[in-house]
């Protein structure tokens, strides 16, 4: 397994176009190896995700079982006169293999928190449709109510640090939520707009099940995974 960091050129127009469409930067991540691994949830798989600390520093993050090729996204939205490659890969499996159960680490996650609904119109056994949570509490609730099957365990507060009139027990906040929508490339079976909302969680977590967790590392969590969600990250934590 491999980390890769690409920071991105957003003075460039071409960073820009894929900055705006989730469709266009997957094709691009896609086409950092020549044999992607396939998406049918029996093996670890390409995710990535986009930071954004301030509008100037953007940043491509990508775990995946082979090494990448960014070249292609250093002429398109990257600095390419430059001597240095443009991107940093990591080597990650000597990393997940270290983690141990009753660690704690910072995270962050960008995720697609959704859930089942069915309309009162709608008739017994009627299949549900799939709904994005709209609400901070609601999209908190979402990964709290996954952590355990994920295998870890967002940390508590300090009761003394607690605001319990907002119900804030956990080291968790909402970072930025974001409503997505674009068009399917023409040759999609569909030709309705991809909706979703796309939510980055930081927080601190203890890890609870490390081969889960792993997997939770390698995976993804939650939906839209091609779009730029479920991958998450690890930062050191003091004290």
């Amino acid at each position: 397994m491999y980390l890769t960091r690409f920071r991105i050129n957003t003075a460039r127009s071409e960073a820009r176009r894929l900055l705006g469409s989730p469709h266009l930067m997957h094709g691009a991540v896609n086409m950092s190896f020549p044999e992607p691994p396939p998406r049918d949830g029996h093996g670890p798989r390409v995710l990535w995700r986009v930071d954004s600390d301030r509008p100037a520093d953007m940043k491509l993050f990508i775990v995946s079982p082979a090494r990448p090729d960014l070249t292609h996204l250093v002429e398109q939205a990257g600095w390419p006169t430059l001597e240095a490659p443009g991107w940093t890969t990591f080597a990650y499996s000597e990393f997940l293999d270290a983690l141990a159960a009753g660690d704690t680490w910072g995270f962050r996650l960008t995720a697609n928190p959704v859930h089942n609904i069915s309309k009162p119109t709608d008739k017994p056994g009627a299949p549900t449709r799939r709904a994005a949570h709209r609400t901070p509490r609601h999209q908190l609730r979402w990964l709290l109510d996954r952590q355990e099957k994920a295998g870890f365990a967002v940390v508590q507060k300090p009761s003394e640090r607690r605001l319990t009139e907002f119900g804030d027990e956990h080291e968790l906040v909402l970072r930025d939520q974001l409503p997505l929508q674009f068009r399917r490339p023409p040759a999609a079976q569909s030709k309705q707009d991809v909706r979703f909302t796309r939510v980055t969680f930081d927080g601190r977590l203890r890890i609870t099940d490390p081969v889960v967790f792993r997997r939770t590392l390698t995976h993804g969590l939650g939906k839209a995974k091609a779009y730029g969600c479920g991958l998450m990250t690890l930062a050191p934590v003091g004290g």
